[in-house]
């Protein structure tokens, strides 16, 4: 740890996928559906789990051994876009300890928001199935500004949305790229442990201000460090 929070934090904004909702089986689904249509064999959900946050193309470039420019490639990817939009909160939930998360800071007038590289054709009717209680107070898509993170861009097109400064907020992901965004930024960083992390790239690598393994060291962190 770096340095210490305060009542200076107004807001704590969050990654979506692997950070805040768990999302995995439904994408290993539309993976697994893509190449059981394509003739493969579908792959091990332990197999999926670790790529999960990258997106759609690095679950194409796992299931396929394919590089973007391949000509197969792009229909590939918007097949299985196209299954997990129709198949996009089925088995979705908030990871354990986040809606006590949320509910903690409701009660001490924290803002809280997401900033995700997600697009929002997706984000925001995967919100909207699992209507999250307070609901947030920003949402940040990849295809909102024309950069993503690890660009600081969406963080303080949130922070200008909330109209808060970023030294006034915390980020929490489960990726490099979410600790390189929120420190660029100039924002308190947690890296999370119980995300979609790759075996190579653990989450005490990132330089974030703050590493916490799972959820409840998440809540414990906001009960103890956050005040009101």
């Amino acid at each position: 740890m770096t340095r210490t929070t305060n009542s200076a934090i107004k807001a704590i904004l969050f990654d979506l996928d692997g950070t805040l909702a768990d999302t995995a089986q439904d994408l290993a689904f539309a993976l697994n559906q893509v190449l059981i249509e394509q003739g493969k064999p579908a792959l091990a959900f332990e197999k999926i789990r670790p790529v999960v946050s990258h997106g759609g193309i690095a679950l194409i470039k796992l299931g396929f051994k394919l590089a973007p420019e391949d000509k197969e490639f792009e229909p590939l990817r918007q097949r299985l876009l196209t299954i997990y939009q129709d198949n996009i909160c089925l088995k979705t939930v908030l990871f354990p300890q986040i809606q006590n998360i949320l509910d903690y800071l409701e009660s001490k007038q924290i803002k809280w928001g997401i900033v995700t590289n997600k697009p929002g054709w997706l984000t925001f009717p995967l919100l909207e199935a699992m209507d999250i209680s307070p609901p947030p107070d920003t949402v940040v898509c990849g295809d909102t500004l024309e950069q993503r993170k690890p660009d600081p861009a969406p963080l303080f097109h949130a922070c200008q949305q909330m109209n808060l400064a970023p030294e006034q907020c915390i980020y929490v992901g489960d990726a490099r790229r979410d600790i390189e965004a929120g420190k660029a930024a100039g924002m308190q960083t947690i890296a999370i442990g119980y995300g979609y992390i790759e075996s190579d790239d653990p989450f005490n690598s990132w330089e974030a201000d703050y590493n916490l393994a799972t959820e409840l060291d998440l809540l414990n962190f906001c009960q103890t460090q956050l005040l009101s």
